[in-house]
């Protein structure tokens, strides 16, 4: 058993050892590289991504990113391949192979098949003189000269080194395509990662109710508006009709504090002059992050310029936008 100093030790050391290839993987990105990345981005059918072992589990994730960042990809088991799975692929369609050896036995059978059908190769592969390297169109070196793991067997620095290549061509076909955040929304629309880059504030205040009063209004009738409405405010229009002021649940406390005679007061008196507002087409984050800045709990929506309804604090909560 290690003592606890032994085990930050060797924490410490496998993530300076996995790092130390990360680093030597950059003189990597070079032409071929490059040239990888342009192949797919021009290709015309889908990225097929293969491995076996561990580099088959990277493989599950590179093709989870590239599906996520704009390229299509589709996972394929080389054992699996072997036994029907070969279908997948399609004419048009590229294979990228990984793989720390490039000598398995199952690569050694399944890479003939991929050239036979006429699909080019994209190897990534650690060993340049390997069998997949060498029959590979295009090889991407991914080099190890030692795991992390002390008895160098188990796959651990060579594995985040195909991880980190594997988003390093992700990336650059994402920036290759213009990919943007509006992109990124379609293929992530649940979560709040999602929410905060699609939902706009028209998907909520239409469920809302929409409290107003005019500036004569007197101050009871106001009350009544914010408690039946219940969103904690009520917009204050003008005798045109537009926007003047908002009335608060915090206007009418500091209003009863100074014991006035309310059945003398109108909305226009207590109203607060200048709202804050938000467009109706705006993103419902934009509206949060607008509250948070001002303190304050709701904003008036405005639709080409007219008065439509409250967006509050709670409506973004509890759709969990953030």
């Amino acid at each position: 058993m290690l003592s606890l100093n032994e085990i930050k030790i060797t924490a410490t050391r496998t993530v300076k050892a996995e790092a130390d290839a990360v680093r030597q993987l950059g003189q990597y990105m070079n032409d071929d590289f490059a040239l990888a990345v342009t192949r797919i981005l021009n290709s015309k059918g889908r990225l097929i991504v293969t491995g076996i072992g561990k580099s088959a589990i990277i493989g599950s994730k590179i093709v989870a990113t590239l599906n996520s960042t704009g390229t299509p990809a589709i996972f394929m088991h080389a054992a699996d391949a072997l036994h029907g799975d070969l279908g997948i692929i399609q004419d048009g369609d590229i294979v990228l192979c990984i793989s720390k050896s490039g000598n398995s036995p199952e690569i050694k059978v399944l890479v003939p098949l991929v050239k036979n059908l006429g699909n080019e190769i994209i190897a990534m592969v650690s060993n340049k003189e390997s069998f997949l390297s060498q029959k590979a169109d295009i090889t991407i070196i991914t080099p190890v000269e030692k795991e992390a793991c002390p008895n160098n067997l188990a796959p651990t620095s060579s594995t985040t080194v195909q991880l980190v290549a594997g988003d390093a061509l992700a990336i650059c076909l994402l920036e290759c395509r213009g990919f943007t955040d509006k992109d990124y929304a379609k293929f992530h629309p649940g979560g709040s990662l999602g929410k905060k880059l699609y939902l706009k504030v028209s998907d909520f205040y239409l469920d809302n109710k929409v409290p107003k009063v005019n500036m004569n209004d007197p101050v009871p009738k106001v009350i009544f508006e914010i408690s039946s409405k219940r969103l904690g405010a009520t917009a204050v229009l003008g005798d045109n009709g537009l926007l003047s002021g908002i009335v608060t649940d915090g206007d009418l406390r500091r209003m009863l504090e100074k014991k006035p005679e309310i059945n003398l007061l109108t909305a226009g008196d207590i109203m607060t002059k200048n709202p804050h507002t938000i467009d109706f087409n705006s993103l419902a984050i934009e509206a949060f992050d607008k509250m948070k800045q001002n303190n304050i709990t709701q904003l008036l929506i405005l639709n080409n310029g007219s008065y439509a309804g409250i967006i509050h604090l709670h409506d973004i909560l509890k759709e969990g936008v953030v």
